[in-house]
């Protein structure tokens, strides 16, 4: 296994503060990269290994579109989505499930509640339990059923990484990072997710922005797809009141956060900040990779700091507002 980045290798990216006291700090790394995918700044160990997470979906969705998933418009965002389970979620998730001929057993997602608020009180009210399609990355593997049933692959056993489609799926990270893969674990849901630099990772997402539907590479075709998928269907990528969604609707960012403090975000002029939170966290991941974003450039701040005002980041004591999650860098 690759020696991952330790605390002495990490730098300060942001705080939580209470009154006027710090009380928390977020260590960590970050990478910029320019419109022209050119290092903007490098914050920490950009080139030490993490694991990406759900950061992975849009790569993993290009795989199984590549592979022969024909997806498009919400169906495609939703194979990139950390969604919230709402129905019009699972709409989309089984709609995928039903042009591949199979149905919610199928897939190998763990039963999870929907993080959407409204939709875990309405199942609790019909005293129904948590559900595959509900879980968060059933798009991503409801797209990859897709893509197996299309070239007649086994579906029980997509998740292992010697089948078929994983074996796909690896072959395009590494041509969208640029680099081999050393390691692979496991996921939250069962899928492989496989380690990577900050700066892979970063010039992955560079490449995906930065794609034509007009190329005369398909995989760039498809790249350029998705990123108009995702920014014309914002409510998909997460759900309603959530960051990722409300920060590619009102900036046109393409926003993808992962599990572990990691974070992904796109500009529309292309630039691709990255960064990880060594202590896993996502609170401050969202506000530091937009501050990012405007240092280099790349947002307003006016824009910025309206769009902030609707996101959790507010500290509060006795029912009252007191504090803020701030960035540092």
């Amino acid at each position: 296994m690759p020696e991952t980045f330790a605390v002495t290798d990490a730098v300060e990216l942001a705080v939580v503060e209470r009154s006027g006291f710090i009380e928390s700090r977020h260590a960590g790394s970050a990478i910029v990269l320019d419109p022209e995918g050119g290092v903007v700044s490098a914050l920490g160990a950009v080139e030490a290994p993490i694991l990406p997470r759900s950061t992975l979906k849009p790569m993993q969705a290009l795989a199984s579109v590549s592979a022969g998933a024909t997806l498009e418009g919400p169906h495609l965002a939703v194979a990139t989505a950390s969604h919230s389970g709402t129905d019009r979620h699972v709409a989309l998730v089984t709609d995928i499930l039903t042009a591949a001929g199979l149905g919610e057993d199928a897939l190998q997602c763990p039963p999870a509640w929907p993080g959407d608020p409204a939709a875990r009180d309405e199942m609790t009210r019909e005293l129904i339990g948590p559900q595959r399609v509900r879980m968060n990355c059933s798009g991503k593997h409801a797209a990859m059923l897709l893509a197996c049933q299309a070239n007649g692959w086994d579906t029980t056993t997509y998740l292992d990484p010697q089948h078929p489609l994983q074996i796909h799926t690896r072959e395009v990270i590494e041509r969208l990072t640029g680099t081999k893969i050393t390691a692979t674990a496991t996921d939250g849901c069962g899928a492989p997710v496989h380690a990577m630099s900050l700066a892979a990772l970063a010039r992955a997402f560079h490449r995906i922005g930065a794609s034509s539907e007009k190329s005369p590479f398909a995989l760039h075709r498809s790249a350029g797809t998705l990123v108009r998928a995702v920014r014309e269907n914002p409510w998909v990528v997460q759900g309603p009141g959530q960051p990722d969604s409300i920060v590619t609707e009102r900036l046109g960012v393409f926003a993808k956060h992962g599990a572990e403090g990691v974070m992904v975000m796109i500009a529309p002029n292309g630039t691709t900040a990255v960064l990880k939170m060594l202590d896993g966290s996502t609170r401050a991941g969202a506000v530091t990779a937009l501050t990012l974003l405007v240092r280099a450039g790349a947002l307003q701040a006016a824009d910025v700091a309206r769009t902030l005002a609707d996101l959790p980041l507010t500290v509060t004591g006795g029912g009252r507002d007191v504090g803020v999650i701030r960035p540092t860098v």
